[in-house]
């Protein structure tokens, strides 16, 4: 009977004392202070964020592109024929006109002749038939023959000279040529490759950037770029733009130019290109980590009044570490930046760091 006595006052001890810590508990975690949790109580949730202030924005385009000569031509024949003499050295510079690659002539050279001979005939012939015209011993038909006679000779002679200067491989430009792909002896085509000629005297850089700043980018801006492997800075110019958008990559083709003169950039190098275009004033700038992304638009919230409040916003030009907000915002709003995850439109916040 005692042990059942001292077994009900126990239980009942038992329960009072988890009642009491249960109460306990209870009003610890809805006290002021007693947690800053979105939404688990009454406490504002601490926050960090930004007064956005306007500021110019200096626009540029991060791309990259590709290196090519000045001016750059693969050197092939016009005609087929055996090569009887090369003229050049690998490797070496040219000038404009320099003859490259001789290729045999002797057959044309042969026709030639027999031409001059024939315009020597022609041209006796012409000058009799002309003296009897004169003297009204000849007919005007006869005159004609002779004169059409002589005209075809010397025709055919321009004609034989226009293929010798066929077999005579000159350069275009200045230049540097390459490696040489013929010797002499070898019997070439139109589709033999013979060498490759660079001009070098500037460099050009194809490059594209996305169609939305197509109509920002002008001929004359400037641009600064890096060789793969290199931390040489380069400057240049655009002065080419493509008049039309590509339609499988929605780019806008671009090409620029460089008198700065380096042998270690060679044409097909890869670079890393930054287009400077005109600086935008007042810009609003946001840190990357205070954009909220959803499937078709994008948001941002603003401190106002002890709340976070949800704001839609547009954005423009992108840097390292800020995102520019072209409509959604105003100048010295305050934008949060932490804990984007865990707010809500209308949540009470308290920012513990306020970034001016």
């Amino acid at each position: 009977m005692a042990i059942k006595k001292y077994l009900f006052w126990g239980i009942l001890a038992g329960i009072v004392i988890w009642l009491t810590v249960s109460r306990l508990l209870k009003e610890a975690t809805s006290s002021p202070g007693g947690g800053n949790r979105g939404g688990g109580g009454n406490a504002p949730m601490m926050i960090k964020a930004k007064i956005i202030k306007p500021q110019t924005l200096a626009n540029k385009i991060q791309s990259t592109g590709s290196v090519i000569a000045n001016e750059e031509v693969e050197l092939r024949s016009e005609v087929s024929g055996r090569v009887v003499r090369v003229y050049f050295r690998e490797g070496s510079i040219i000038n404009k006109h320099d003859l490259l690659i001789k290729i045999n002539d002797a057959e044309l050279t042969a026709q030639l002749e027999r031409a001059e001979s024939k315009r020597k005939l022609a041209e006796s012939n012409e000058v009799r038939q002309r003296g009897l015209f004169e003297k009204n011993l000849a007919s005007q038909n006869d005159y004609d023959i002779a004169l059409n006679e002589l005209n075809v000779a010397k025709a055919d002679i321009e004609l034989i000279k226009a293929q010798i200067s066929k077999t005579e491989i000159r350069a275009p430009f200045n230049g540097m040529i390459g490696l040489k792909y013929v010797s002499e002896g070898s019997y070439i085509t139109p589709t033999t490759r013979i060498a490759s000629l660079q001009n070098m005297d500037a460099i050009k850089l194809d490059f594209s950037i996305p169609e939305k700043y197509s109509g920002a980018v002008r001929v004359g801006d400037d641009i600064e770029y890096r060789i793969e492997g290199s931390d040489k800075l380069y400057k240049g110019k655009v002065f080419a733009v493509e008049p039309k958008i590509e339609l499988a990559t929605r780019t806008l083709q671009l090409r620029a130019i460089s008198t700065q003169i380096d042998q270690r950039v060679l044409p097909g190098a890869f670079a890393n290109i930054t287009l400077i275009l005109r600086d935008i004033p007042g810009a609003l700038m946001i840190p990357t980590e205070a954009l909220m992304p959803e499937l078709k638009s994008q948001r941002v919230y603003v401190y106002k009044s002890g709340t976070a409040v949800s704001q839609k916003v547009e954005t423009g030009i992108r840097t390292d570490v800020d995102v520019q907000i072209t409509s959604g915002i105003a100048p010295n709003d305050t934008i949060i930046i932490t804990g984007l995850m865990q707010l809500r439109n209308g949540l009470p916040v308290r920012i513990s760091d306020l970034i001016q």
